[in-house]
């Protein structure tokens, strides 16, 4: 039965805590089988009052609560000339560490997200905090772009106009901080998928290449996520595969796969079926002897059976071998 019932029999349900839930509501409303109009009791028309005053009290108190936090994100930060200076700048990047991680928080909410963008927050990380000197400020300035920008177009837009992805990509390259490299491919991972102007920018400050040095680094959840993002990108935009090829891309797959194995070899694998799937030039790249790569596929296949746990792995090593090595009919046998 709807709330209340046509009689008002049923106990009011809780007011909904913010605007989704209000709409959530009304849904279910309009959902319900209809009945007979009748007049709305004081009781319902309070609870219904009180309802609405309750959802919209909940989105002004989250965008004050953002305000703050931009506020205390936004003070000059204090000197460091003597003990005390040092102990009100500890407490002060303590501070920003706490605004930042509210905000991230808040922002999960997309209508939150494009409200600190309105209110100049995007701005002030692309300016102040991507770049911080604070390791801890930066990695979570990186990580709430990423946050902010997942599947809000206008987010996406305003971080791509202020700057945004050549600094992440600054970052991902050069920093010294694995939680900053990580946090910045994320963000970037944000900007690129379905943004067409954020691929763009990507591709114009050489994002590929610096997908692949980070592939290639020392940080294993770094060349996991990395190897991630390639293979979906070739899934996404199949139309960048003949720029990946002429940069040398097959060769540097194949080379990786080669190092000791680990867990980040099934994404490795994954993104060079993706390269190479409906794509001859790729096969072909593949191919060449000087990769051997049949016999590292053939190898890596005998190396997988039995082990439940490198499944994917070994199906992508056979895909492999199928799309790039499958035996072709003998002459001999054709003039049979």
């Amino acid at each position: 039965m709807a709330e209340g019932g046509a009689g008002g029999n049923q106990p009011p349900r809780e007011p909904p805590q913010n605007l989704q839930g209000l709409l959530q509501m009304a849904v279910m409303a309009g959902n319900a089988e209809s009945a007979p109009l009748e007049p709305m009791s004081n009781e319902r028309r309070q609870w219904l009052q009180e309802a609405m005053v309750e959802a919209f009290r909940g989105q002004v108190d989250e965008i004050e609560q953002m305000k703050e936090c931009l506020r205390v994100l936004e003070a000059t930060t204090p000197g460091t000339g003597s003990q005390e200076s040092l102990e009100d700048a500890h407490s002060d990047r303590a501070n920003r560490e706490e605004a930042l991680d509210l905000l991230a928080e808040l922002c999960e909410n997309l209508d939150n997200a494009a409200d600190f963008c309105k209110l100049e927050g995007m701005r002030l990380l692309a300016h102040r905090y991507l770049e911080h000197e604070e390791e801890e400020l930066r990695w979570r300035a990186a990580h709430l772009v990423g946050t902010c920008a997942q599947n809000v177009p206008k987010v996406q837009e305003q971080a791509l106009a202020l700057g945004c992805m050549r600094k992440l990509l600054r970052l991902l390259d050069h920093d010294p901080s694995e939680a900053v490299r990580i946090k910045a491919l994320f963000a970037i991972s944000c900007l690129v998928r379905a943004q067409e102007a954020g691929l763009l920018q990507f591709l114009r400050l050489d994002g590929f290449s610096v997908l692949m040095r980070a592939m290639q680094s020392n940080v294993e959840k770094l060349k996991v996520k990395s190897a991630f993002l390639l293979q979906n990108l070739l899934i996404d935009h199949p139309e960048q595969k003949e720029t990946l090829c002429s940069m040398g891309m097959v060769q540097q797959l194949v080379a990786l796969i080669r190092t000791e194995h680990s867990t980040f070899h099934e994404h490795v694998l994954g993104a060079l079926c993706s390269l190479v799937t409906d794509f001859p030039e790729g096969v072909q790249e593949c191919q060449q002897p000087e990769l051997a790569l049949e016999e590292l596929l053939k190898e890596r296949c005998q190396q997988l059976k039995e082990q439940e746990e490198f499944q994917e792995e070994l199906d992508f090593c056979e895909t492999l071998l199928r799309l790039c090595f499958q035996s072709q009919p003998d002459e001999n046998n054709m003039d049979r």
